[in-house]
């Protein structure tokens, strides 16, 4: 689980160093409304998943 964590931190801070926010939602709104409107909700519900198993089950 570590090896996964770490993975993923690794990877989170190459996305964030890598891609301007500015770019991206301009990039989603060139390709449409409805396009941009489904990848942010994968997006946030991918975060979600993600703060979720990072947290691990509720008691």
């Amino acid at each position: 689980m570590k090896n996964i964590q770490a993975f993923l931190s690794i990877c989170f801070i190459l996305l964030t160093l890598t891609l301007s926010s500015c770019e991206v939602i301009g990039d989603i709104f060139k390709a449409g409304m409805w396009t941009a409107v489904v990848l942010i909700a994968v997006v946030v519900f991918f975060i979600m998943w993600l703060l979720r198993k990072i947290r691990g089950p509720r008691r």
